[in-house]
């Protein structure tokens, strides 16, 4: 019998959410993500952002995650989505108030674009502070493999007037 050596890949996620206790419910993720994803290898501080898209709903905590994963980017969606749901997710209007959000921001070095699916990395990134500045804190040197800069590069030149605070 052979051994095959297993290829990983890190994914970096964003978890979110602005209802119930927030901090708990992004742990919560945390402990799911390495129980079904793959080993947790970092993640960033809490950071607080008034919400975005639809403003008139509580704030947000939002917390960046490195995962090492053998799975493909397709089934670390997936099961991010069956994380959500299990956590209590209810997706009712776009961008609205939610429990937990878990988000596919990067795959390794990867661009994947599967209409309705998955794009990765994720189309806005790039534009979202909230995004941006907790991944720039566990991934300053990983590339953005379509804008070829490093996210800490992109955190520092990023325009959103949204204020997010490092808690």
């Amino acid at each position: 019998m052979l051994n095959q050596a297993l290829e990983y890949s890190t994914a970096y996620l964003l978890l979110g959410g602005n209802l119930g206790n927030r901090e708990a419910n992004l742990k919560q993720a945390i402990q799911l993500l390495n129980d079904k994803i793959g080993k947790v290898i970092a993640f960033s501080s809490l950071y607080e952002t008034a919400a975005w898209g639809k403003t008139d709903q509580p704030a947000f905590l939002n917390q960046a995650v490195a995962v090492q994963t053998n799975l493909s980017a397709v089934e670390v969606l997936d099961l991010a989505l069956s994380i959500e749901q299990e956590l209590g997710r209810v997706r009712k209007d776009k961008w609205g108030e939610r429990l937990i959000d878990i988000d596919l921001i990067l795959f390794g070095d990867q661009v994947i674009n599967i209409p309705d699916k998955l794009q990765v990395p994720h189309p806005h990134m790039q534009h979202r502070k909230f995004v941006m500045e907790p991944l720039a804190e566990i991934a300053p040197d990983v590339v953005h493999p379509v804008l070829g800069e490093t996210i800490l590069s992109i955190c520092r030149n990023i325009n959103d007037p949204l204020e997010v605070k490092r808690l």
